[in-house]
C-alpha cells in the first residue's frame, strides 16, 4: 500500500494511482461488473489502445481479461483509475521532512505558501473527460464495458448522473475512500481502501453530461466586461 495521500478540509484525499492498488481490490470489484460469477480471468496494465488509423489514443490503466481453459481471450472490460491532480508543491514539503522524520512527521503544513490540495477541475476536464471521449469511445463501439474507479470526495465534484440497472450500464463508477483503522500488530492505526458506493449508468448520457458546461447568468458576464471595459476607458491609451 502506498502512502501517497494529502488532507484537504481534514480529510484524506487520494492523490495517486499507488493508493488505488491495496490488495488489488478494484480490479476484483471491476471483474464482478464485466463477467459473469466463476469465469477465469487475470489484469493486463498499461495496455496501448489505437483508433481506425492505427494512431495511439492512449493507454488504458488495467484491462481485464478473461478466458477459457485453454487460455484463448473470450472477454474483457477496460478499468480506468482517476487519481487526483493537485496544485501545490509536493517537494518542499517532503524534503523538510525527510531531513528529520522523527521531530518533524507531525509538522502542519496546511496553512502554509503553496499547500498541496486537489485539483477537480484538472482532474475532470484535463483527465477524466478525454479520457472518456477518445479510450471511452472506441470501447463503447465495440459494446465493451468500462469501470472508472475513483476517490470519493472527486466523484462528488461530478455532476449528478442518471443511474440505470447494473445489467443495464455501459459505466460503472466505483468510489473509494481511505478508512482508518487500527492495526493490533503495530499500535497504531493506517488508512485503508475501501469502496463506499457504486453507481450504474449509460455511456453516451453520462459524457454528454460531462461535457455539457452549467452556463452562468449572462448578466454576470456582461457586467463583468463593463467593469474591464471602465478600467480599460479610465487609463491613457495603449500605443
Amino acid at each position: 500500500m502506498g502512502v501517497c495521500s494529502i488532507y484537504y478540509n481534514d480529510e484524506p484525499v487520494i492523490t495517486c494511482p499507488i493508493r488505488f492498488r491495496q490488495d488489488w481490490i478494484i480490479a476484483d470489484r471491476a471483474a464482478s461488473f464485466f463477467f459473469q460469477e466463476g469465469m477465469q480471468w487475470t489484469s493486463l496494465t498499461e495496455v496501448r489502445l489505437n483508433d481506425a488509423n492505427g494512431e495511439h489514443s492512449g493507454n488504458i490503466d488495467v484491462v481485464l481479461v478473461a478466458y477459457d481453459r485453454n487460455g484463448k481471450v473470450i472477454d474483457f472490460g477496460a478499468l480506468e483509475i482517476q487519481a487526483m491532480y493537485i496544485s501545490g508543491n509536493i517537494r518542499d514539503i517532503f524534503e523538510y521532512y525527510i531531513e528529520d522524520p522523527q521531530s518533524r512527521d507531525s509538522v502542519d503544513w496546511s496553512k502554509k505558501l503553496n499547500y498541496p490540495r486537489p485539483d477537480y477541475l484538472s482532474s475532470s476536464r484535463k483527465r477524466l473527460v478525454p479520457q472518456l471521449l477518445y479510450k471511452g469511445g472506441i470501447l463503447h463501439s465495440w459494446g465493451k464495458k468500462i469501470v472508472v474507479a475513483l476517490n470519493k470526495s472527486f466523484f462528488n465534484t461530478l455532476p449528478a448522473m442518471s443511474k440505470v440497472p447494473k445489467d443495464k450500464a455501459d459505466i460503472a463508477w466505483f468510489v473509494y475512500d481511505l478508512e482508518l483503522r487500527s492495526v493490533e500488530s503495530h499500535g497504531h492505526a493506517r488508512y485503508y481502501l475501501k469502496k463506499v458506493d457504486e453507481v450504474f449508468t449509460s455511456f453516451e448520457p453520462a459524457l454528454r453530461l460531462m461535457t455539457t458546461p452549467l452556463p452562468g447568468k449572462i448578466e454576470d458576464f456582461v457586467k463583468s466586461l463593463q467593469e474591464k471595459l471602465d478600467e480599460q476607458t479610465e487609463s491613457p491609451p495603449i500605443n
